[in-house]
């Protein structure tokens, strides 16, 4: 077990497998977005390494993140590698779907076991206009295609960005009538070069309940409103999924927080929107050995900042969204 200095037990480790990503989504990154040399990123024997050292000091819970994870090569091969890694338990993935017609069925196999798939409109002009490069078609047959593959309970989710997709929630909101997925609403966060824009773009989780509830009735709170994960969920009537609400910026859940994230350049970053990270990658290359690189970890966890500073206009400035891994 590996607490904070909060007393907060950190078992759950987001690792962004890749800075690239095959769209160029407004609110997560310019472009003409660069990214870094391959040579100055995890390699697969590091990042099993690493895994296994996280497992050791009880992390159990593991989400592949990018960028966009399914451009990594040899994904598959990864997936089956990390799945039979002593201590995971779980064993996720968060993709814009675009690869998972092709891929889902063979990212089961290889032992991945849930999807959220990402999909913020389902106009395919918005879409193309949100995204830059992206069609929805792409993604509608990929969550059809996790469905089919057993990689469930589904959950989808959208990045509401106003002139963009805000009147889009509803119609999101309503694919839960039908199916048995968890709609998941994600007010956007700021970070470094599009921060400004992020700011003046946001869109509350209260505005977005307004909109679902004046269209689609009443929603109700499900498990007393108790945090699944990071979403707050609710169910319409008649309802077979949930609508789920992030609200990271209008309504923290830093206090319930057991979350950690390894960037594919091998830094720990402790918060999402807090600049502060622990560097991996360089002690591991230059022959750290594992008592040393897990003091390291120990330590980064120990600091773990209690939760993100935007109430005082502190904004993480390092990074954009696809440098982290969400």
């Amino acid at each position: 077990m590996t607490l904070d200095r909060f007393g907060r037990e950190i078992n759950y480790l987001r690792i962004s497998l890749t800075d690239r990503c095959n769209l160029r989504c407004v609110y997560c990154m310019p472009e003409d977005m660069r990214f870094r040399p391959r040579a100055e990123l995890l390699q697969d024997g590091e990042l099993l390494l690493l895994i296994r050292l996280f497992t050791e000091l009880g992390f159990h819970k593991f989400r592949l993140t990018g960028g966009e994870p399914t451009v990594r090569a040899n994904v598959v091969e990864m997936v089956r590698a990390m799945a039979q890694t002593p201590g995971v338990r779980s064993l996720s993935m968060t993709t814009n779907g675009l690869l998972l017609k092709q891929l889902a069925g063979p990212l089961a196999e290889a032992g991945l076991q849930r999807v959220n798939v990402s999909i913020d409109t389902l106009d395919p002009v918005k879409f193309k206009r949100l995204t830059r490069w992206g069609d929805v078609q792409d993604v509608w047959e990929g969550i059809e295609a996790a469905e089919a593959a057993g990689l469930a309970p589904m959950k989808l989710n959208a990045v509401i960005v106003r002139g963009y997709n805000e009147d889009d929630v509803a119609d999101l909101a309503a694919l839960t009538l039908d199916h048995p997925w968890q709609m998941r609403f994600i007010e956007m966060m700021p970070f470094g070069d599009v921060a400004e824009f992020q700011l003046a773009q946001v869109i509350t989780s209260q505005a977005m309940r307004a909109t679902i509830e004046a269209r689609l009735g009443p929603l109700v709170p499900v498990d007393g409103g108790r945090l699944d994960g990071e979403a707050r969920l609710y169910r319409l009537a008649q309802g077979q999924g949930d609508v789920g609400f992030i609200s990271s910026v209008t309504e923290p859940f830093c206090a319930f927080c057991t979350r950690a994230r390894l960037t594919a350049d091998g830094k720990l970053r402790m918060c999402l929107l807090r600049d502060y990270e622990m560097d991996l990658l360089t002690p591991l290359r230059a022959g750290a050995g594992v008592d040393e690189l897990k003091a390291l970890i120990t330590k980064a966890v120990y600091h773990k900042p209690w939760g993100h500073g935007l109430a005082h206009n502190v904004v993480p400035r390092n990074r954009v969204m696809s440098e982290i891994g969400g």
